[in-house]
């Protein structure tokens, strides 16, 4: 403390710790840092001064060469990759396995667990990616731009759930449980579509052999293994048969997420027994003066953390340990890389422009976040609740639900993963990226003001 008071500079740096710990607790940071990346993308993909950088840095190739001067060795890993395709084939894995874990949770003890909690924000979900692609394909049916369909619909959980965090004063908490569930639906939504309709040449060689790897590490867990190496070893193995496969390689995040063990390695009785041994070890350690701890109450209290460690399940110590990193790493790169639009000309945020002989990719992305997704979302929860399938969230009104439902339009990480997978032509890309950004600009600010509208601020 004297060293603090004494050195200011050092007072500076220990309060904008605590104050960007702060900011990294709250709900809302991430969309805060997914916005400034989004900004600083364009600009600097823009920016007379950043652009050629900008684009020559993402079209950087990364891979390892093994060279012999006879020739007899030439083995390059990964072929074809670059910085882009590294950060969208690699460094998403990252976030497709937090988001696989994620599921997974909701699915085994979460608000997907029973019946009657998952199907109201299952049925929602599915309406929701229903609708946007109908909205879309009625644009561009016939067009080379019918294969985008699947670009408005996605949800991305992190602006939308930090909107409502902010607002949350003026809903009930029942809204908010059941934005995330359909969230974590919806994500399961994606994948499936981006397995099914926007991979490659399937090469069923490499395929089998990822298959034949999931399968040996789904007999490791029956038989009880709980070590963590065991599990993202063969994860990095998976990845690259699936790299070449001709199936997305962020498949294979998701596909060794669910293999991973959610029970710990120690039992509630294992653990309390272990946990007053070692406390009576602790208690009986004499100490040599004010020594604390001494080597022996370490050793006992390393002891102690790695008991606690492994009475809680891997599944949940990686989605802990991965969240921060996902949140204001992973998905701030990828906003970084993919947001980047070179705009030409103002007609790029004319959505209602439509390219000759390409179709009106702007119309049924934007119209499809900003319309199609929350009417999705509110007339199949409609029909699920008036047919006795599904109950109304405690408290909601249907005017609540579309305003959240308007938040379910906000696409953005999902939306732009898609539309790099679904268009070869750079020019569909990019009218694809802004329109996706217009949409889920719309989107979230019609969802805040009704918001603001129709609910009632609440008394803390």
């Amino acid at each position: 403390m004297r060293l603090i008071s004494k050195y200011g500079w050092i007072r500076t740096l220990h309060v904008a710790t605590l104050r960007a710990k702060a900011f990294m607790r709250a709900p809302w940071a991430g969309g805060v840092v997914l916005l400034a990346c989004v900004v600083a993308a364009m600009l600097l993909a823009n920016l007379p001064a950043t652009k050629i950088y900008y684009r020559h840095l993402l079209e950087t190739e990364l891979s390892v060469m093994v060279h012999s001067p006879t020739g007899v060795i030439d083995w390059i890993f990964p072929r074809g990759m670059n910085v882009e395709k590294l950060i969208n084939d690699g460094l998403m894995v990252v976030f497709f396995f937090a988001v696989g874990l994620e599921i997974k949770r909701e699915v085994v003890r979460g608000q997907l667990s029973s019946f009657r909690q998952a199907i109201l924000p299952v049925v929602a979900a599915a309406g929701g990616m229903i609708a946007p692609a109908v909205v879309f394909t009625l644009f561009n049916h016939g067009t080379p731009a019918a294969s985008g369909w699947g670009i408005p619909t996605a949800t991305d959980i992190a602006f939308a759930v930090g909107i409502l965090s902010m607002l949350e004063r003026r809903i009930p908490v029942s809204l908010k449980i059941f934005l995330m569930a359909l969230a974590v639906a919806d994500d399961l939504g994606a994948i499936l579509v981006i397995a099914f309709f926007y991979g490659g040449e399937v090469r069923l060689g490499c395929l089998v052999l990822a298959l034949a790897i999931m399968l040996g590490v789904y007999a490791m867990k029956r038989l009880g293994e709980k070590r963590m190496a065991f599990y993202l070893v063969p994860a990095v193995a998976v990845w690259s048969l699936f790299y070449y496969s001709g199936v997305h390689s962020t498949i294979s995040g998701v596909a060794m997420a669910l293999l991973i063990p959610m029970e710990p390695r120690y039992g509630r009785e294992y653990f309390v027994r272990k946990m007053r041994r070692l406390k009576g070890c602790f208690d009986g350690i004499e100490t040599a003066g004010e020594d604390f701890p001494d080597e022996a109450q370490r050793a006992c209290l390393r002891r102690v953390g790695g008991l606690s460690t492994e009475a809680v399940g891997m599944s949940d110590r990686l989605e802990h340990a991965l969240a921060p990193y996902v949140t204001f790493l992973v998905m701030p790169i990828f906003a970084l890389a993919n947001a980047g639009v070179v705009i030409e000309s103002a007609a790029y945020f004319d959505i209602f422009h439509r390219a000759p002989g390409t179709g009106a990719v702007g119309m049924g992305v934007f119209f499809g976040l900003l319309a199609g997704k929350p009417l999705g979302i509110f007339l199949a929860s409609w029909c699920a609740v008036r047919t006795g399938l599904a109950a109304m969230p405690e408290g909601a009104t249907w005017r609540m639900l579309l305003a959240v439902a308007c938040l379910g339009g906000i696409g953005f990480t999902m939306s732009l993963f898609v539309d790099s997978l679904a268009f070869s032509d750079p020019g569909l890309v990019d009218r694809g990226k802004i329109a996706i950004l217009m949409g889920s600009a719309a989107a979230a600010l019609a969802g805040s003001l009704l918001i603001v509208l129709f609910g009632k601020k609440r008394i803390r």
